[in-house]
């Protein structure tokens, strides 16, 4: 196979100082970050999901196969839809899927198999991870696929927050839902359903703390 061109890297360097504020100033926007569950119907500008998009496709992945595939959902009957799907499957997960513990810990975050803000925000956000690409009629399979597309939702979530949205990764599962009503190619699997959009007036959230779950400090000896 022939080697791709190399062309010199786009690198912009900071001094030490700024560096470091540049550093704390990105904490204290990102650490404001929350799951919202209350979201507002106030439309939002389809260049900013775009953008945001376009960024989390910047991510790397495994020998640059870029295995995911964004679907932007706005249409009200399809949210409706996707939310009537997603209900039934968590309905089953609430009342004879989830495990005991599972429940238990859920509980101080007050969720339940009620998904109004499917319809409520403006944008619904499908990704689908895709095992294998086709080119030129030939299947050609990806990898690191599960990592990859991790990476770039979560640059997706950040780029949102960067731009002023809130955010809720859904997770329903099976989800096999969204290939049926999106039309999607069974060979996508649904990742993520990202619901985006500005939070409602009397949003709330629950009073936990977030952090490094551990932070280890390296020292030579």
């Amino acid at each position: 196979m022939k080697p791709a061109p190399f062309i010199p890297l786009t690198f912009t360097e900071y001094s030490p100082e700024d560096m470091l504020l540049r550093s704390r100033q990105f904490y204290q926007l990102i650490k404001q970050r929350r799951t919202v569950r209350d979201f507002s119907d106030r439309p939002v500008a389809r260049e900013i999901i775009d953008n945001a998009i376009l960024s989390a496709g910047s991510a790397p992945s495994g020998a640059n196969k870029q295995p995911w595939h964004f679907v932007v959902v706005s249409n009200e009957t399809v949210k409706k839809e996707i939310r009537l799907a997603a209900e039934a499957e968590e309905k089953a997960f609430y009342q004879h899927r989830a495990p005991e513990e599972w429940l238990h810990a859920l509980a101080p975050l007050g969720t339940d198999e009620h998904k109004p803000f499917l319809e409520t925000a403006p944008y619904l956000i499908a990704v689908f991870l895709k095992k294998f690409t086709y080119h030129e009629a030939q299947k050609q399979k990806n990898y690191y696929t599960a990592e990859s597309v991790g990476i770039a939702c979560g640059m997706l979530i950040t780029a949102l927050h960067y731009s002023g949205l809130a955010t809720l990764t859904h997770t329903p599962s099976p989800m096999k839902f969204l290939n049926t009503i999106l039309q999607r190619p069974s060979d996508e699997r649904p990742y993520l359903l990202l619901v985006t959009g500005y939070p409602s007036e009397h949003a709330e959230v629950p009073n936990i703390q977030k952090g490094c779950g551990s932070f280890l400090t390296t020292q030579k000896h």
